[in-house]
């Protein structure tokens, strides 16, 4: 389940529902720290399904994939086994070969921000994988976001 964004300060963006189960949980029923990261990853992957842009479909014929280069967290309460998130990204800045996107996760039945993070996805070419500019018909779909 996922819809698009109407955010108060006006920033496109895109969020996707996600359940908490138990194998994304420690010991104590919490979210393990690192599968915060596969939320965001989700989240971005659905979104550039919802703009028309397979990853499988780039790779095959755009000769490109998209990997992290850097990512920042930062976590302020737990999310918990069974938690309805709202796990949220925006794309706050590109260059020629890098996406710069921000993401919460919010537990959807309070609005409790759980966790916050900053990524930046380089774009590569699949033969090389040096960075490769990312192209002009995926750049138009973020115009109007950057």
């Amino acid at each position: 389940m996922s819809q698009k964004l109407a955010k108060p300060d006006s920033e496109p963006g895109f969020s996707l529902a996600i359940r908490v189960y138990y194998e994304d949980t420690d010991s104590g029923g919490m979210v393990y720290y690192a599968n915060y990261l596969k939320f965001m990853e989700r989240t971005r992957t659905e979104w550039l399904r919802s703009l028309g842009f397979e990853q499988d479909a780039l790779r095959e014929h755009e000769g490109l994939l998209f990997a992290v280069r850097r990512a920042e967290i930062d976590y302020h309460k737990p999310a918990l086994f069974n938690d309805l998130l709202r796990v949220t990204a925006v794309l706050s800045g590109s260059g020629g070969a890098s996406l710069d996107f921000e993401h919460q996760v919010l537990r959807e039945a309070d609005g409790t921000l759980c966790c916050r993070g900053r990524v930046k996805v380089a774009c590569l070419n699949v033969k090389t994988l040096r960075p490769q500019r990312i192209p002009d018909n995926l750049l138009a779909e973020f115009a109007d976001v950057l």
